[in-house]
């Protein structure tokens, strides 16, 4: 791009309106189209679904993906990064235990962050990635009352394994839970640079602060129920339908339009179709828990909600986000209470957030990086006036 070139016209009508659609930045990292959905560094979702997340996070550091020597040799430098202090459980061990879960991640983050930070921005964001899995771990089994007895973490395992030797939990398919895990989170690392939490995230690194300050405070604005938090609505509003037969299905979606709540899991701002993280998730559900109750109630519900949601001209699309399919996985697997799922999608959203903070602090305008961010407000209803 050349500088003079004219990306977009602001006028009066864009003001108050969230920057929605209004040029800020770039991102090297991810884009979104209307009928392919996310690309990670030029590659569709889709294609990149059955990669593991270490591969797709050396992806979206990298802009390449890499070569078995180059896989095995990231995941051990992630090994070597991924000890957790004990006193991460200690603070862990004083928050209320009816706080939300999303809190309790963006403490956790901020307080590895007060126990080592070195101040390089690709460095931290590396050692935050490889500490998240038992973090995440403590922060379930803490909050849940079962916080002695946990088995060591072994730093030689996936990613995925780790998370689940943490949890360590009873009558669980572990296969089953790992390859739902290892593909939620992939698909779920990256959104492009304009979305709440990512650009929260840069925003609050732009001004110097940690990269665990910025993902701390990324987190928090997922936490969100227009954001992160959509996917917990999302598997309240099936659990509260409770049947997968069409006609009730139908009469349920219909009667939440009148009652002008929301239909979770369907619509998107960019896409115009289907999303393909929603058609990768139901084809692993059809190969993997084909009659889970809660998977035959959101099977019906992608061939139900659309037709009804169509019927409304103002609704551009109509058709299933990521968020219908991933709790209803979740839900399967052995997560039974919605009020985690954000805490993964935060984990997945670690390494792209991570990913573009590093870019914009040492890689944009030559090396120089992204100024702070300071957008102009402009004044309304204020006149100039003196105290008499």
């Amino acid at each position: 791009m050349s500088n003079d070139n004219g990306l977009f016209n602001v006028t009066e009508k864009h003001l108050n309106t969230g920057l929605r659609g209004i040029p800020v930045g770039t991102c090297r990292t991810s884009f979104v189209t209307p009928t392919e959905g996310v690309h990670y560094c030029g590659y569709p979702i889709s294609e990149l679904a059955n990669q593991s997340p270490e591969d797709v996070v050396y992806l979206l550091f990298n802009k390449e993906l890499p070569t078995p020597a180059q896989s095995a040799a990231f995941k051990e430098d992630l090994a070597g990064r991924g000890h957790v202090p004990d006193s991460v459980a200690a603070v862990f061990h004083t928050l209320p235990k009816d706080g939300h879960p999303m809190d309790w991640l963006s403490v956790g983050i901020q307080t590895l962050g007060m126990l080592e930070t070195t101040g390089d921005w690709k460095e931290d964001a590396l050692n935050l990635i490889a500490r998240m899995p038992r973090l995440m771990g403590l922060l379930f089994r803490i909050r849940e009352g079962r916080g002695s007895d946990i088995p060591e973490d072994d730093l030689s395992a996936t990613m995925v394994k780790r998370f689940a030797r943490t949890l360590d939990l009873d009558g669980i398919d572990q296969d089953q839970m790992e390859r739902i895990l290892s593909t939620y989170l992939v698909l779920h690392m990256d959104h492009g640079g304009g979305n709440l939490s990512t650009f929260a995230g840069k925003a609050i690194a732009s001004g110097h602060a940690t990269v665990y300050s910025s993902i701390s405070g990324a987190m928090n604005a997922l936490s969100g129920p227009l954001h992160g938090r959509a996917n917990q609505s999302c598997l309240e509003f099936v659990l509260r339908i409770g049947t997968s037969d069409p006609e009730q299905v139908e009469a349920f979606v219909r009667g939440e339009l009148e009652a002008k709540r929301p239909v979770f899991g369907f619509g998107h701002a960019v896409l115009r179709a289907e999303d393909p993280r929603a058609t990768v998730q139901f084809a692993l559900g059809e190969v993997m828990c084909p009659d889970d109750e809660n998977f035959k109630i959101i099977r019906t519900l992608r061939e139900v909600a659309p037709r009804v949601l169509s019927e409304n001209p103002k609704i551009s699309n109509p058709n299933a986000n990521v968020d219908i399919a991933s709790g209803a996985l979740l839900h399967y697997v052995g997560f039974k209470d919605p009020t985690y799922y954000t805490t993964f999608f935060g984990w997945a959203r670690v390494a792209g957030i991570g990913a573009q903070i590093i870019d914009e602090r040492t890689v944009m305008r030559d090396g120089k990086g992204t100024p702070i961010y300071r957008p102009k407000y402009i004044a309304e209803q204020q006149t100039l006036r003196h105290v008499e």
